[in-house]
């Protein structure tokens, strides 16, 4: 996304984000089979990218730079709540009407953030540099391979996932060579050469995979291991959402004052203590033990992101903040789909991997705590 952006103006990306996803919103609730619904996700999933791409970088043309970490912060709060809103609305729609309006339900909410989005966004300067067709098709082709490939090799189809994992690395190099020349690389090779920004993303990285082990697993662990149906299962899941967009409040008036590596190593040993707290809960436990813990992990993530998401925009030069906000969205993706991906694989090898999974997050995030906290001296 980072070329379009500079073409585009990032307000304009994100408000044709908004509009792909309205688009699709209507073509998911109207498909009639499984192929046709897919195919609206996929574009959902585009627009979605239009707008998580350009999201924080739009944050760092409103907020002046001494109260970025406020505005980074404050946006985690709405993503937060975002979250903790959009399952049990789910199920409120699921108990009165069909399927399909858990999607209609998007137009009017898209509706009113376009009319927000041209209201309110600021106009960014534009690049005359055109899209770059061959860079973006690489990054299309090296994604999906190497996803493709490894959740193959996760599901212990070892030939064909060994085969497209390959063809996606070789994507990757061809991308990274072609993109080495590019004034404005799709992939922001010349920020990754920052000690600092890539110390910053791959904290973030480390600390998605550790989120997503934990949201990816826990239904399974809760059905599984503590026995509980799926409407309880919601509940039980929706205080990390809450812990999250907490401690993104409390965290806008600190993340200006104290280090990151301090506030996001510290987040993640939290989030690491409450996940080692539900490992080590009887099965036989109640839902108010598991809801305090499950709070108690979110609100050590929701102190990690900000602090992080803005080290990761100030360490970037001005002029860079659509490749700096583009690579925070592949840091969280990437993490994202790793988590997933070590899910499906602890599922295929191990019998009853439920409190497998939750200790291999604890390890993620503890590592990536470890990481954060040393950073300064890893930078230098």
């Amino acid at each position: 996304m980072p070329s379009a952006t500079g073409l585009a103006g990032f307000a304009r990306l994100s408000q044709l984000g908004i509009f792909l996803f309205l688009i699709a919103s209507v073509a998911c609730a109207l498909s009639q089979n499984l192929l046709e619904l897919t195919l609206a996700r996929a574009l959902q999933g585009v627009g979605g990218a239009c707008i998580m791409s350009v999201n924080i970088a739009l944050v760092r043309f409103i907020y002046p730079h001494k109260e970025l970490g406020r505005g980074i912060a404050l946006n985690g709060l709405f993503v937060g709540l975002g979250v903790a809103l959009g399952p049990s609305l789910g199920s409120l729609i699921l108990s009165v009407a069909s399927w399909p309006w858990i999607f209609w339900i998007n137009l009017p909410l898209a509706l009113a953030a376009l009319a927000l989005a041209h209201a309110a966004l600021p106009q960014t300067p534009r690049s005359d540099i055109p899209t770059d067709m061959v860079g973006s098709l690489l990054t299309v082709a090296s994604f999906a391979l190497t996803g493709v490939g490894l959740d193959g090799l996760m599901h212990a189809d070892f030939l064909s996932g060994a085969a497209v994992t390959v063809a996606g690395v070789l994507c990757w190099a061809m991308l990274l060579h072609y993109q080495r020349e590019r004034l404005e690389p799709i992939v922001p090779v010349d920020l990754l050469a920052r000690r600092p920004f890539l110390l910053a993303c791959l904290v973030g990285f480390l600390g998605f995979v550790a989120s997503n082990l934990y949201i990816v697993a826990m239904p399974f662990t809760l059905a599984t291991a503590f026995h509980r149906g799926p409407g309880t299962i919601g509940l039980l899941i929706a205080p990390w959402a809450v812990g999250v967009a907490t401690m993104s409040f409390v965290v806008s008036r600190l993340a200006d004052r104290f280090p990151a590596s301090v506030l996001s190593s510290i987040g993640l040993l939290i989030t690491a203590s409450g996940f080692c707290l539900l490992w080590f809960l009887p099965t036989d436990a109640g839902n108010w033990a598991i809801a305090w813990r499950t709070l108690f992990a979110g609100c050590g993530f929701g102190l990690f992101q900000p602090p992080n998401n803005r080290a990761i925009m100030v360490t970037a030069p001005p002029g860079r903040e659509g490749g700096a906000s583009g690579m925070l969205s592949v840091a969280r993706l990437a993490g994202q789909t790793t988590g997933a991906l070590l899910v499906a694989g602890l599922f295929t090898v191990f019998p009853h991997p439920a409190f497998i999974c939750l200790g291999a997050a604890m390890v993620a995030a503890l590592t990536g705590s470890a990481l954060s906290l040393g950073r300064k001296y890893l930078a230098a």
